[in-house]
């Protein structure tokens, strides 16, 4: 397999509910996706497959050159960056700041009696000054604002110089400062040519970063639309994926949508 995902009718049926269903997917180096849907659409799902942290019931998933059920998931992981509310659970409250990142050196989510080196530890910095965060370093991760735990979680996810991605609803919960903070940053990341491939999961237009260049829609854990980000974000896409009329507009990069009156 040569793409960075590769997903061949990928379903997931759990207690007897199918959460995705034949899902066919590829994600090549360089492209950035996002990932759209209602409520219960299967995007965290199919977020989950594509970090190894869940296994398709059917279907072949392919990520970074390897078939998922083939390979070892604890060397697959380290290749993929993941930033997500489920994994930021996980952070110890009392843990600094400077460990949340650099702990993603070794998969881990609080710092024991592991060591570091001194390349390991100026590159956390660095990431948290990338990211607007390095006069935080020494602060406890539990006493940040929303906005400020999404930024250190995406330096984290970034640690491991990830060959892919996965940002699962990065802007949930920030006030409206704090989302077109993080979209410009994100958008800049996106224009660096050295940046991973990029997924990135939303339920709001508004929240798509300016350069992002392919979509996928997803409704019932089937897809809706699949391609290059401006064939996909339509008004008959979007209405049929959220089962409502939209008016769409897309103005100086930024999407919008507002229901059809």
């Amino acid at each position: 397999m040569s793409d960075v995902l590769e997903f061949a009718a990928v379903s997931v049926v759990r207690g007897g509910k199918t959460l995705l269903d034949a899902v066919d997917w590829q994600v090549k180096e360089g492209e950035r996706w996002v990932i759209m849907g209602p409520n219960g659409a299967g995007k965290t799902t199919l977020l989950q497959i594509a970090g190894g942290r869940m296994h398709p019931t059917r279907g072949v998933a392919g990520i970074l050159e390897e078939v998922l059920g083939t390979v070892d998931v604890f060397e697959l992981r380290p290749r993929i960056g993941l930033a997500s509310a489920a994994l930021a659970n996980q952070i110890p409250e009392h843990e600094t700041v400077l460990n949340v990142v650099l702990t993603a050196s070794y998969g881990m989510t609080g710092r024991w009696r592991e060591k570091y080196e001194k390349l390991d530890e100026r590159r956390a910095f660095r990431l948290l000054h990338d990211w607007g965060m390095s006069t935080f370093m020494n602060r406890n991760f539990s006493s940040l604002s929303e906005g400020e735990r999404k930024r250190v979680q995406i330096a984290r996810a970034l640690m491991t110089d990830p060959e892919l991605l996965l940002l699962d609803e990065p802007a949930a919960g920030l006030d409206l400062a704090g989302r077109e903070d993080l979209v410009a940053r994100l958008s800049e990341l996106a224009a660096d040519e050295e940046a991973p491939a990029m997924v990135l999961v939303t339920h709001h237009l508004e929240e798509v970063p300016p350069g992002f260049t392919h979509a996928l829609l997803l409704r019932d854990g089937g897809v809706v639309a699949s391609g290059p980000i401006g064939d996909v974000f339509t008004e008959t896409n979007l209405s049929t994926a959220f089962d409502l009329p939209l008016n769409v507009q897309h103005d100086g990069g930024r999407w919008s949508a507002t229901a059809r009156r």
